[in-house]
């Protein structure tokens, strides 16, 4: 090799060692296939572009997190708990009560179902007005409570004999959905009774409430019996207007008795009895029922039947099946509150081969306290009955008799 090859060679040697001992940041990549000298980019300004980004992105992220804190923070702050004062459980729920009228049989299968929940429960003969049992009577005959959701019932059957609606009316409750009554009752829909209400109108829906007995003394003679109340005037908008009265209830004091009665007069056909209580054997076996008024509904029970029985079997009552499916019920859960006061209802009727029963469970206490629990305890009710054979062929009404009788 010559001097000048070995001087080229250690020229490109010294060169490439140069190149390799630079900063990485200075070496230039270029695009010699480009037409515009924009399009050459250093690792550099890359770093720095890079790092611009960065510093933008971690305020925003700080923001961010900041925001969703404070939104959470704010969220919680304005969380509603509703506090209850109210004893969803008691003992000596029987103490005073005058039984020796009542059918043993039922009585019993109520107050096994009521256990230590803070209630009542009156059971009625739906074709005579006639009560088979009334477990807790001072609270029975009180002057009563909200009718949470079970006042739809009164409101459906007002609705059906104005021609509002039929079972298969559909009626938007917004974005698009649409109900029907049988659903709107299975699953207590506020919405679609508010409308119902609204398109009534105060007046429509005070004078079918009066025909169905609520404002009225439910009771025949019964001693101790105070009376419900029913508003002479609407509710003001701000606090619902006829909507909230007719979806809650809400300013309506509604009596077991008084449900009991109405309930009634669905599984009969249209007849609203007045209700007795015998207190001894004796007016047992005298036992006249009492007629306060025949309803012209007759046309439109069945528009409501499938709505009840859908409550039991999908709906807001299902937990009744929890414990009986034999037989047919049918019925209407009520959840609300006042005062800290929570109110659990649900009255029903058992619809066999054998005859009819008509039950309401109302539950008076705390969180424990809600219409579905008051369905549970009617299905184990219902149980014991079917278990003790009530469900099925009765003797003779003079055998009955004289069988309650001996009973006492």
């Amino acid at each position: 090799m010559s001097h000048r090859s070995r001087l080229l060679r250690l020229s490109l040697v010294i060169t490439l060692a140069i190149v390799l001992s630079l900063p990485a940041g200075a070496a230039t990549v270029s695009n010699h296939y480009s037409k515009s000298k924009s399009q050459t980019i250093t690792e550099s300004a890359r770093t720095r572009k890079k790092l611009t980004q960065s510093r933008h992105s971690r305020p925003l992220a700080r923001a961010t997190v900041k925001r969703t804190s404070l939104h959470r923070r704010h969220a919680v702050k304005h969380r509603y708990y509703e506090r209850f004062i109210g004893n969803s459980f008691a003992d000596n729920q029987t103490l005073g009560d005058i039984t020796a009228g009542e059918d043993p049989v039922v009585r019993q299968a109520a107050i096994d179902a009521l256990g230590n929940m803070n209630g009542t429960v009156v059971a009625v003969d739906p074709n005579s007005g006639r009560i088979l049992a009334m477990v807790n009577q001072d609270l029975a005959l009180s002057e009563g409570a909200t009718p949470c959701s079970t006042i739809k019932l009164s409101v459906a059957l007002s609705a059906l004999s104005e021609g509002i609606i039929t079972k298969d009316t559909k009626i938007n409750l917004g974005g698009g959905y649409r109900m029907t009554l049988t659903d709107a009752l299975a699953h207590s829909n506020n919405t679609f009774f508010e409308i119902l209400g609204r398109q009534l109108g105060f007046e429509k829906v005070s004078y079918y409430a009066h025909q169905f007995g609520l404002g009225e003394l439910a009771g025949y003679d019964i001693p101790g019996e105070h009376l419900g109340t029913y508003p002479t005037e609407v509710l003001p908008e701000n606090e619902g207007g006829v909507g909230k009265m007719c979806s809650f209830g809400e300013s309506v004091n509604m009596t077991p008795l008084q449900l009991a009665a109405l309930v009634s007069a669905i599984a009969n056909g249209g007849t609203l009895y007045y209700l007795q209580h015998p207190e001894t054997p004796e007016q047992v076996a005298n036992f006249q029922p009492r007629v306060k008024r025949h309803l012209d509904i007759a046309g439109v029970i069945p528009e409501m039947l499938d709505g009840m029985a859908g409550a039991v079997r999908y709906g807001t009552a299902r937990s009744v099946r929890y414990n009986f499916n034999e037989e047919e019920i049918l019925g209407k859960t009520g959840t609300c509150s006042k005062d800290g006061i929570r109110f659990g209802w649900f009255a029903s009727y058992a619809n066999t081969q054998y005859g009819k029963i008509v039950t309401v469970f109302f539950l008076h206490g705390g969180r424990p306290t809600f219409g579905p629990k008051a369905a549970e305890l009617s299905g184990h009710f219902y149980r014991e009955l079917y278990d003790r054979d009530f469900f099925a062929a009765k003797p003779a009404v003079a055998e009955r008799v004289n069988t309650l009788g001996a009973t006492q």
